[in-house]
């Protein structure tokens, strides 16, 4: 941890988000609430009996191949990153998410909706001094088939993301984007990068009970020879990739180093920041 000199802030009011979730198919309502400095970001499940709480930290972080799932005692909320993300680019140390339901709404399947709502309500300076997870040395995590697929942290002054993104398909291909992330960055290359999918995979996540939400209006769908949605970027699914990874690293805080990822998963951004985490503590 490192202190700057900045100072910590929360959101100056409610922003309000309603909306079904891609996965589950439930409209769920999210509200983004001011916090108490150092309190960092909570989820709060106002649907259920207490309204219990679950912090976003590197602990609560449960592994999962297609979402971001925070887990306490039972209680769980699932694809987050979306918001994490833009939390995080916009610099939100404190705050408290309430739901009426385990998955938020996907809204346009990226984060801009997000951000400028949050630009829209603005953002409250706090007394308390700003701290970041700064990496001092270089941790790699790697998939478990091969080390084709991994995630690497170096340190940096900055927050910098490197993705490299590989598809079979010739749509798709592979693609590169690097991007040194701050509001302005993010909000121009990063939050209007949608979600993803395969039409001939659509049909498997039904079964599996995924991918319910999920519509032209909220994800980019590629057939075996056109895009059945027109993109905003002709590299729009590494873009998203990287929207992902700075949501998952949420759980660590504000963050400073340089990520470079090669075909990596909300499963490894996972077990990279709990090794990251791990460090700190240990």
């Amino acid at each position: 941890m490192i202190y700057t000199g900045e100072k910590q802030q929360t959101v100056a009011g409610e922003v309000v988000f309603s909306g079904v979730g891609i996965h589950s198919g439930r409209t769920t309502k999210l509200v983004i609430r001011p916090a108490e400095a150092d309190t960092g970001l909570k989820f709060r499940r106002v649907d259920l009996p207490g309204e219990p709480e679950i912090s976003v930290c590197a602990e609560n972080g449960q592994e999962s191949a297609r979402a971001t799932t925070l887990v306490k005692d039972g209680t769980a909320v699932f694809t987050v990153e979306h918001f994490l993300s833009a939390l995080h680019a916009l610099k939100v140390d404190n705050a408290v998410i309430e739901m009426d339901g385990p998955e938020p709404p996907i809204l346009d399947g990226g984060s801009l909706p997000i951000v400028k709502s949050l630009k829209e309500v603005g953002f409250m300076q706090q007394g308390a001094e700003r701290r970041y997870v700064t990496i001092t040395e270089p941790v790699t995590v790697y998939g478990d088939k091969d080390h084709e697929q991994m995630v690497i942290a170096l340190p940096a002054d900055d927050f910098r993301v490197s993705f490299t993104s590989v598809n079979p398909h010739p749509l798709v291909g592979s693609q590169f984007c690097d991007v040194t992330v701050d509001e302005a960055s993010y909000e121009k290359e990063i939050a209007p990068a949608r979600t993803i999918a395969y039409e001939k995979e659509v049909e498997a996540l039904h079964a599996a009970g995924l991918g319910l939400g999920g519509s032209l209006e909220n994800t980019i769908v590629y057939s075996d020879d056109k895009w059945l949605t027109p993109l905003r970027f002709p590299d729009e699914l590494v873009r998203h990739k990287i929207l992902d990874l700075i949501g998952d690293l949420r759980v660590l805080g504000l963050v400073k180093g340089h990520f470079i990822a090669v075909k990596s998963s909300h499963a490894l951004n996972g077990r990279l920041a709990k090794k990251i985490a791990a460090g700190l503590n240990g």
